[in-house]
Order: C-alpha cells, then sequence, then structure tokens
C-alpha cells in the first residue's frame, strides 16, 4: 500500500483542516500529539464509565471529534491532563501517522514488544514509522526524548522495540521466554498465544487496518492449543523480510492477506475488553456495535 495515503482508520475526516497548523518535525507534531491523548493505564489517572469508553475510539475522526467536543480548541493549544482524550499507544501511534499522511510524509504503524517500560519484561506496544525520504525511522510518539532514556525515542535503533513477527520466531526457536511477553508482569495476559496474535496485528496495521489491540478476528486465538502455528510461522519470516527490504515477501503479504479469510477482518469484528468488560461485536462498516 501506499503509506502516504489515509486509511478509514487514520483519516482525519471533516477534521482534517486542524492538521494544517501542526509542526512537520517530528518533536513538535509528537509533542503536540501527547497533548491531545492520555494513557488509559499510564497517564495516572483512572477514567470510569464513558470516559474510560474513549480507548475504543478506533477512528482517528472519533477521537478528534471528541477531542473538539471537549476542548473547541486548535490541537497544540494545551490542554489539562484529565481533558485529553483516553487512549492507548495504538492511538498515540495511529493519531501521529494520521497527521504525518495529511501532510504527504509516508508513515505506518509497527506492532510488537517493548524493552523499556519493565525490568525484565516487555510489554505490548504500537510504534510509528515514517520515510524520511532515505529509510524508515522509528518513533515512540507516546515518550518525552530526554537523557532518561538510553535511546532516541525520535530515531530508535533496533532493540529497545522488537516486531511481533520477530518475537514470534524467536519463541518458536526457544530464544525468548514467552512468559516474559504480554499486558503486565502480573496479567494472565502474556505468553505463546498472546505473542501469536500480534504477530496477525501485525499484518493488518501495515495492511491499512489499524484496529484496536483488543479486536479480534479470523486466526486469532486465546490458547496456542488447536491453533495454526505453521500458518504463523509462515506470515511472521514474510513478515521479517519483508522488514528487511525483500518486495516479493511484502507481495506475498498482501496477496495472502487479502485472499485468507483467516488474516483479515471482515465487516464485523469481535471487540473485547481490557477492563473484562462482555465482547461486542462491531460492524467496521457501519462503525456500529451491532445489538
Amino acid at each position: 500500500m501506499n503509506y502516504a495515503d489515509q486509511t478509514p482508520y487514520s483519516d482525519p475526516g471533516e477534521h482534517a483542516g486542524l492538521f494544517d497548523a501542526l509542526p512537520s518535525d517530528i518533536a513538535g507534531l509528537t509533542a503536540v500529539i501527547r497533548n491531545l491523548l492520555i494513557h488509559y493505564r499510564g497517564g495516572g489517572i483512572e477514567f470510569t464509565g464513558d470516559r474510560y469508553e474513549e480507548i475504543n475510539h478506533r477512528w482517528v475522526s472519533a477521537m478528534l471529534a471528541t477531542d473538539q467536543r471537549r476542548n473547541g480548541a486548535a490541537l497544540a493549544v494545551p490542554r489539562q491532563p484529565f481533558d485529553r482524550v483516553v487512549g492507548c499507544c495504538r492511538d498515540y501511534t495511529l493519531m501521529t501517522v494520521s497527521a504525518l499522511r495529511h501532510k504527504g510524509i509516508p508513515a505506518r504503524s509497527r506492532i510488537g514488544f517493548a524493552s523499556y517500560f519493565v525490568d525484565g519484561f516487555n510489554p505490548d506496544h504500537v510504534v510509528v514509522e515514517y520515510w524520511n525520504g532515505e529509510r524508515w525511522v522509528m518513533v515512540d510518539p507516546q515518550l518525552d526524548p530526554g537523557p532518561h532514556w538510553s535511546f532516541d525515542p525520535q530515531d530508535m535503533a533496533p532493540g529497545p522495540f522488537r516486531s511481533a513477527a520477530e518475537v514470534w520466531l524467536g519463541y518458536r526457536s526457544g530464544v525468548p521466554d514467552d512468559a516474559d511477553f504480554g499486558v503486565d508482569p502480573a496479567s494472565p495476559i502474556k505468553g505463546g498465544w498472546f505473542i501469536r496474535n500480534y504477530v496477525f496485528y501485525q499484518l493488518a496495521h501495515l495492511q491499512g487496518d489499524e484496529l484496536l489491540l483488543w479486536d479480534t478476528w479470523g486466526a486469532m486465538t486465546d490458547s496456542l492449543d488447536g491453533a495454526d502455528l505453521e500458518l504463523t510461522d509462515e506470515i511472521a519470516t514474510l513478515l521479517v523480510a519483508a522488514d528487511n527490504g525483500d518486495d516479493a515477501a511484502a507481495e506475498v503479504l498482501t496477496a495472502r492477506y487479502t485472499a485468507d479469510p483467516k488474516l483479515h477482518p471482515t465487516d464485523q469484528i469481535t471487540q473485547l475488553s481490557p477492563a473484562g468488560n462482555p465482547p461486542r461485536t462491531v460492524d467496521l462498516k457501519r462503525r456500529m456495535v451491532v445489538p
């Protein structure tokens, strides 16, 4: 796909004009994004009810609509933390990707695991890659840059963040301990089945379906029992090859994603909840929860 084009998820819709005044440099742009969003678990505020429901804003247009109803100001005008839109790493990334695409800069979201939040553990995470004219540059828009990081969050070298496909292939070869990858060290939501599902998130995001991290479809499972591990191996191998510049692998991925209903979301998907609420069926075309 052309990563300079908006997808249905990154499209700012009627609020596109709000991006016109934003800086094009990564430092300035990501500072604005951090002014708009607050992490539902890591922001220091416990959100409930309708405010917690903001984490299910699947589309950038919905995030911007919520922000404008609440704040009604240019995006760079400072917001108090409580007044920001509640989201997660996926939303910091998608908002940044949307703004970059609006300015004609190819950008995409990358799904994987970060080693820099919890010692000895790798939480699931989403970061940005943008094309600077010569190479893909990896950025963590959620992080304030500074000397407290051992790396540059605005130009991350390989290592602090690893793609889900890399982690899966390592797990299958017996290298990483799967218990070290998941939502949180104290959470049961971790391990091989979790890494496996994230391979499919990685594929979907790269194909322009930048869904929530608790949406499920097709090949995803909550256990490795009976899961198609060989399919996951094939997709992960192709993803890593494509990341390493193999254009043929990227073409195969697109063809397989389009043709195989196990790999891509259909018109309706199942939305789970980080809070443990009952699953919902969401109609993606009509942008609504199915009663």
